[in-house]
Parts: structure tokens; C-alpha cells; sequence
């Protein structure tokens, strides 16, 4: 039995998208599979003869239709595990971050550059700055224990701090 393209196509395509679409689910693929299929029993027509069209045409949407599925659910399984992968990692980016305590990684790094900066300081400039910094002490308080006016006091105090700061400079954004 011999039947022409357009034959084979009013005849079956409707019927043919109806049954695929209700396992697809997508427009758009089903008319893919139907089309692909129809041209593969039309040349399969051509080369033999086939008793049952409808039939041969049935199993062969049913497979096309069977491997698009499976197709889709490799796809989703694959999507899936990246989406697994990807939460876990950013689960650990955030726990790890979260973690992180720059204070004290960097807080030897930052005692031994103070240390070093202050011992580079003048000897006068230096015990100001303790006094005030580490003794709490006052600027009243330090210029009458050093015999000093209070404004000499801030000045070696500024200085102190000028040098310190640019000692530091690359740790301030920490805190």
C-alpha cells in the first residue's frame, strides 16, 4: 500500500499530536516528534511495504515520545545534582565566611607591627602614648606627671597616632 506524504499527513497528524501531547506536555516538542516521526514512516513506506501504517506509525510515536521523556528526566536529574552541588558549596562559602574572624587572624600581625612602630617612635612620644593608651591616664594627668603642658602632650599624642595609623593603614577597613 502505497500513500503519499500529504495523504499520510491529513490522515494520521492530528490524532498523532493528540496521543503525543498527552504524555509531552509541550506543545512545541510534540509537534517536533509527530513531524520527525511522520517523515520516518513515509520513508519507511517508500523502501517496504507495511500492512498496518497506523499501527507501525503508533509504536513508532510511542518510542519517539518514550526516549524525549527519558531525555527530560536525565536532563532534570543532571540539573538537579548541579543545583545540589551548587547549594552545598555555597552552604560551605557562607559557613566558612561566617567563621571567619579577621580580628584574629590579623590580630598578631597587627601586635607586632603597633610593637614595632611604637619602638620606632622618640622615647618621650612612645611613653606618652602608653600612658595614655595602655595606663588610661589623662592629657592633664600625663603633662603632671611629666612635668609637661597639656598641649605638648597632644602633639606627641598626634604624632603618635599619625605614625601608627600609617603603620596600619591596610588593616583600618577591619575595624
Amino acid at each position: 500500500m502505497h500513500l503519499s506524504f500529504g495523504h499520510l499527513y491529513t490522515q494520521y497528524y492530528r490524532r498523532s499530536l493528540r496521543f503525543v501531547k498527552s504524555y509531552i506536555r509541550d506543545e512545541m516538542a510534540a509537534e517536533d516528534i509527530v513531524s520527525e516521526t511522520m517523515i520516518r514512516l513515509w520513508n519507511t513506506l517508500e523502501k517496504e511495504t507495511v500492512a498496518h501504517p497506523q499501527a507501525l506509525l503508533l509504536s513508532m510515536l510511542k518510542h519517539a515520545a518514550l526516549n524525549y521523556l527519558k531525555h527530560q528526566n536525565v536532563r532534570r536529574e543532571a540539573m538537579e545534582n548541579i543545583s545540589a552541588l551548587m547549594t552545598d558549596d555555597l552552604k560551605y562559602r557562607i559557613d566558612t565566611l561566617e567563621a571567619c574572624n579577621p580580628e584574629e587572624i590579623y590580630s598578631t600581625e597587627i601586635t607586632q607591627i603597633v610593637a614595632h612602630t611604637l619602638s620606632s617612635l622618640p622615647r618621650r612620644t612612645r611613653r606618652i602614648f602608653e600612658l595614655k593608651r595602655y595606663d588610661a591616664l589623662t592629657v592633664k594627668e600625663i603633662a603632671d606627671s611629666l612635668s609637661l603642658k597639656p598641649k605638648t602632650i597632644e602633639y606627641h599624642l598626634a604624632k603618635a597616632i599619625k605614625k601608627l595609623r600609617a603603620a596600619l593603614k591596610d588593616y583600618l577597613p577591619l575595624f
